[in-house]
């Protein structure tokens, strides 16, 4: 993120910095005090750690310094250290070399012992002696050599790497923030509107209520549920997703019925024969876990149109998104025995249009082979794309019809990138060009989908994506970006699946240049990132905490964790949980108040955009594409929504809290307590 302090946030640190020594600062920022940093700025960034104007409360040391003995009395005044190597002041602090080397390329880290880490090359490590205080937290898996190690010092810390994490900050140590954060690191503030995606066949015996707090306490405002689960009624599959959505709403938690077609369902799949796709070798497109359906077929659209109907109004959705609705497969032409769609009733239509029967393409003994007449292939490939894109509208034009009964619902279309790697259009009919003038004259919202032919590049392609979509549509708002989390099939260094620092980097360098960030999946996750993936998708641009204050400037809205009532801007701010504030995007100071408003705002799914406090009501600015679910610490009396009366249904949860359903747009809401 660009370093910028406004004069307000300026201000409120050289105030505050009046109040306590100036030896002792906080680390809720950091700067690079020797050498140039390497790529621990990225790593910093990455997990929600701004850059200070000046120094900082975390301190990166990777060249020469100056009285190295100076260096243990400020890590005892609160300084956090970090190091690479050999240096004076690793060996002031107790870390010696011992002038052997050894051969190094995999690691044990303590957190994740199972997890193979493996370098992409092989390194001649040097060997040290560690200090008796210090924890171990990464060593060579054979010799057992300390690779990371770390320790509180009075009021500050030192975290040391044996040699650099490398040029991205992820290439040999994956969980460096983990091990600051285990030091004392506290993120600034994270964010709440990440989305992610679910699938109940690997949560069937879930505790639902603690998964959906997991999920809040990590940055998840919305789950995308795999709806192909519940496409048939069942009452045992209903009363799960039910009860899911409940929980979800509980804790102010968005839930999107998830629509992959030309997949229906296992069930319609098996009772339907008639009205499975077909592959160029007339097979029955049964391609991985997809069963594909003829969506051509009139039948088999009034069928699907009728389920999709009943789906939508089964379950009380928040939105429902449409994606990944296009052909296999990403080998394109090349493999007709997953190429689609070659049902009959686009054969008949191709042919109509162009005189010959697109199998013949895939006929080795045809003289209309693909091998021989590039001219008919190259008219399939711009038919395909053309029908996949139709198929698109007329799946949004029935959402619409829905969508006039249930106004609430928002809606998403997922379509995998086409403009970063450019051979997907010809592979499998993406065109994102021809669609987004479609979807723009739709209130939707559009999630470009990162195909796994470039799971294995940086994340520095994201901001690539945000800037090639951006120029192609009237509506970047509404851009989204779908990130996966899964084991890669390329050979990927240092673990197969994004984690740590490559995973934090994804989502902040993601969240930096699109609206919206999703992930796939929600139980892919690691665990052990979860404490740390709210922060990464926060966009914090300076902060400062001095005594108790705390100022920060923020590029989106954020939750800062704070406990107790607050001023915000030497006012009461009514938008803030148990542990966290809300903020929206601006500049901000904040220190502790006296007491709390008499009604307060707990959590909201949506964008804040504005709070204040008036006697005994509250007045809050939100910005939902689906409907507003606010949690409250009290019921209110009655509320306004854009200066008229608003008829509220206030539903008493555990704990004295109570929920609230506004609706979706950009509003203003006046709540006032009893």
């Amino acid at each position: 993120m660009p370093l910028r302090v406004s004069a307000l946030l300026l201000a409120c640190c050289v105030a505050a910095m009046a109040e306590v020594p100036a030896s002792v600062p906080a680390p809720v920022n950091f700067s690079v005090a020797a050498g140039d940093g390497g790529s621990w700025p990225r790593i910093l960034s990455s997990m929600g750690v701004p850059r200070a104007a000046g120094d900082g409360g975390i301190l990166v040391l990777t060249g020469a310094v100056t009285e190295p003995e100076s260096w243990r009395r400020r890590v005892a005044q609160g300084a956090f250290l970090i190091l690479e190597g050999a240096s004076p002041v690793a060996e002031v602090l107790g870390i010696v070399s011992t002038g052997k080397r050894s051969p190094a390329r995999s690691v044990a880290d303590a957190g994740s012992p199972e997890l193979d880490i493996i370098w992409e090359e092989r390194i001649d490590l040097p060997l040290f002696e560690m200090p008796a205080q210090a924890r171990i937290f990464a060593r060579e898996r054979w010799s057992g050599a300390p690779l990371v190690a770390g320790w509180r010092q009075g009021a500050g810390a030192v975290l040391w790497t044996a040699v650099s994490p490398g040029k991205r900050g992820y290439e040999r140590f994956p969980y460096l923030p983990q091990a600051l954060h285990e030091l004392g690191v506290q993120p600034v503030a994270g964010t709440r509107s990440l989305w992610a995606f679910f699938d109940s066949s690997y949560r069937s015996r879930a505790d639902l209520d603690y998964f959906a707090q997991r999920w809040r306490q990590a940055g998840i405002g919305a789950l995308h549920v795999a709806a192909w689960h519940y496409w048939e009624p069942d009452a045992a599959r209903d009363a799960y997703l039910k009860r899911l959505i409940e929980a979800c709403h509980r804790r102010a938690i968005h839930v999107y019925a998830w629509i992959e077609f030309p997949h229906v369902s296992q069930k319609f799949w098996d009772s339907h024969p008639e009205w499975r796709e077909q592959t160029a070798i007339g097979q029955d497109a049964h391609l991985d876990w997809r069963r594909l359906m003829n969506l051509q077929n009139p039948g088999a659209k009034r069928e699907i149109a009728s389920g999709l109907r009943n789906l939508a109004t089964r379950f009380d959705w928040d939105g429902v998104n449409l994606a990944e609705l296009y052909f296999e497969s990403l080998e394109g032409h090349a493999n007709a025995s997953r190429f689609t769609p070659m049902n009959a009733d686009v054969r008949a239509e191709f042919t109509s249009l162009h005189g010959f029967d697109p199998r013949e393409l895939f006929d080795a003994d045809s003289p209309r082979h693909h091998t021989r007449n590039a001219g008919g292939l190259r008219k399939l490939i711009e038919f395909r794309a053309a029908l996949a894109q139709r198929m698109q509208g007329e799946w949004l034009d029935e959402l619409e019809r829905i969508r006039e009964s249930r106004p609430h619902l928002d809606l998403v279309l997922t379509h995998v990138d086409d403009r970063f790697d450019t051979r997907m259009r010809d592979l499998i009919g993406a065109d994102a060009g021809r669609l987004l003038p479609v979807l723009e004259r739709r209130d939707a919202t559009f999630l470009i989908e990162d195909p796994a032919t470039v799971w294995h590049l940086g994340p520095e392609r994201y901001p690539e994506i945000a800037a090639r979509y951006r120029a192609i549509t009237e509506r970047p708002a509404r851009l989204a970006i779908d990130i996966n989390i899964v084991e890669r099939y390329q050979n990927v260094y240092p673990t197969k699946k994004q984690t740590g620092s490559e995973l934090f980097q994804l989502v902040h360098l993601a969240a930096g240049a699109f609206p919206r960030v999703a992930l796939y999946f929600e139980s892919s996750l690691l665990p052990r990132d979860l404490p740390l993936l709210a922060a990464a998708g926060s966009r914090v641009d300076a902060a400062f905490r001095a005594g108790p204050k705390l100022a920060l400037e923020s590029s989106g809205p954020v939750a800062v964790p704070w406990s107790g009532p607050a001023r915000v801007n030497g006012r009461p701010w009514p938008a803030a949980g148990a542990s966290a504030l809300m903020l929206p995007a601006g500049t901000f100071t904040i220190e502790p108040a006296q007491q709390a408003p008499s009604l307060t705002v707990l959590d909201l799914a949506a964008d804040l955009t504005s709070a204040a406090v008036d006697g005994r009501s509250v007045e809050i600015g939100y910005q939902a594409q689906a409907r507003a679910w606010t949690l409250l610490d009290r019921r209110p009396a009655r509320a306004e929504l854009d200066g008229a009366p608003f008829p509220l249904q206030p539903v008493a949860l555990d704990g004295g809290v109570w929920l609230v359903e506004l609706p979706r747009g950009q509003h203003l809401v006046t709540l006032f307590a009893e």
